[in-house]
Parts: C-alpha cells; sequence; structure tokens
C-alpha cells in the first residue's frame, strides 16, 4: 500500500514539474487561422502589394456601411471629377438640425473658429488671417458667408456636401468634424446669415422713412 501511494506521489509531482516546464507543444489545428492570428497593419502603410500576396484587404470602409456610433448619415457619395449629379441632389436634402441651444451655440462657435474661421473670418466676412484684406498669405478671398446672396441662397445640404467631400479650394473637413458637428456648423452659419438679415432689415425701413 506504501509504495502505491509512493508511487502516486512520484508521477503527481512529475505531472506538476512537466505542467509548470517551458515545454514548447505544438498546438492542435487552427480551425479558422485568419480569425486566430490577425494580421496587423498600419493605419497608413503601403498596402498596395497585399494583393499579390493573396490577400484582399484595403483599409476603406464597405460602401453603404456606418461605423459604430456614427449618426445622422449622408449617403450622397462625392461626385466623380467633372461630374456635378450628387452636389446638385444635395440641395434637396434638409438637415437634421434646426436650432441650437446657447451651449450648442457657444461649442459651434468654437468649432467654426477652429475650422473655418481662418478662411471666412470670424466675422463670416471671408476675412480671416489667411487672407486678410489681401495682405494675407492666400492671395483668393475665400468664400463670404453672411453678406453674399450666392452663399445665404445655398440650401444646408450642399454646404453639407461641400463640408464633407471639399469644395473647389476648400479641401474636405471630413476628418476634423463628425456628421453632427458638420451639421452644427452649418447651422450656426445660417443663423449668422439670418442675424444679419434681420439687422439689416430695419436699418433700410429707417432709411425709407427718412
Amino acid at each position: 500500500m506504501m509504495n502505491k501511494l509512493s508511487i502516486i506521489a512520484i508521477l503527481s509531482a512529475a505531472a506538476v514539474i512537466i505542467s509548470c516546464s517551458d515545454v514548447k507543444r505544438k498546438p492542435g489545428s487552427v480551425y479558422m487561422p485568419d480569425m486566430a492570428y490577425s494580421r496587423a497593419y498600419e493605419t497608413y502603410a503601403d498596402h498596395s502589394n497585399l494583393a499579390e500576396k493573396g490577400i484582399n484587404f484595403n483599409n476603406r470602409p464597405v460602401v453603404g456601411t456606418m461605423a459604430r456610433g456614427e449618426e445622422l448619415p449622408f449617403y450622397l457619395t462625392k461626385d466623380a471629377a467633372g461630374d456635378t449629379t450628387n452636389y446638385v441632389a444635395s440641395k434637396q436634402i434638409k438637415s437634421p438640425i434646426d436650432s441650437l441651444s446657447a451651449a450648442e451655440y457657444t461649442e459651434t462657435e468654437r468649432l467654426y473658429l477652429i475650422n473655418c474661421g481662418v478662411c471666412h473670418g470670424a466675422k463670416l466676412n471671408g476675412n480671416g488671417p489667411l487672407y486678410k484684406d489681401g495682405a494675407g498669405p492666400y492671395a483668393a478671398k475665400p468664400a463670404t458667408l453672411v453678406g453674399d446672396a450666392k452663399y445665404e441662397a445655398m440650401p444646408e445640404g450642399q454646404m453639407f456636401y461641400s463640408v464633407m467631400y471639399g469644395k473647389n479650394l476648400m479641401g474636405s473637413y471630413a476628418s476634423q468634424l463628425s456628421r453632427h458637428q458638420r451639421w452644427m456648423v452649418i447651422r450656426y452659419i445660417k443663423l449668422n446669415q439670418l442675424k444679419a438679415k434681420a439687422t439689416v432689415a430695419p436699418a433700410a425701413t429707417a432709411i425709407a422713412a427718412k
């Protein structure tokens, strides 16, 4: 009986020692190796040769999908060079934001000044630091958002298209502002356009009355 207990104790000790050692064992068969072993690629790395390796991968989202947490989808894609179909169609898209609270207005003004004011000016008059009455480093005057009938009449959807994809000399701000923030900035512009018109109208009435 004692010998049996000794043998069991020795075998148990050996099993513990072996299990704790760093002896390398081959793993079993991997059912889905692509999921078991992730291919990690840097976001901005060169992915051009992956197809040569038989890897079907790119860093672009699937067309028509929306990232988790993303809101207010905009389904019009960017027009191809020379085409304006979606730019024109964007006129029909209505803003999902029809007002800004006092706190939202303050935050949106901050976003505007950071992203837009450098070109369009703090007063939305196209006279930002880059233009500076023609003395700045940018020779062409940016769009006058308040005071120019063209931009005051521009629908919000078309403004959104321009901010999202860029238009003429203005680049895209899709990476700087979320969809919700873009709509907020456009509402901020429209509110300032209305405010300017409301200020001009009484002045014109007073002049006509003289």
